[in-house]
């Protein structure tokens, strides 16, 4: 339940700036921007993730098991 109120909290947060920053932008540089692009919990590719593979392997053992 109160992941729901974070969630919608942030619905709310996120279309109060996507409209502050479309009264700013300039039209010529960029399009509109969507309640999306700031709502945290709902990046877009965010859910994807780096993919660990063989040469990626061992940069994660050297930071968790050796610490550098």
């Amino acid at each position: 339940m109160a992941e729901g109120r974070v969630d919608a909290e942030w619905n709310h947060t996120s279309a109060i700036l996507a409209m502050l920053a479309n009264v700013n932008r300039d039209p010529k540089k960029r399009g509109p921007y969507r309640p999306e692009d700031f709502h945290p919990l709902k990046r877009r590719g965010s859910s994807q993730g780096i993919r660990i593979t063989r040469q990626n392997i061992g940069l994660l053992k050297k930071v968790f098991f050796e610490g550098r």
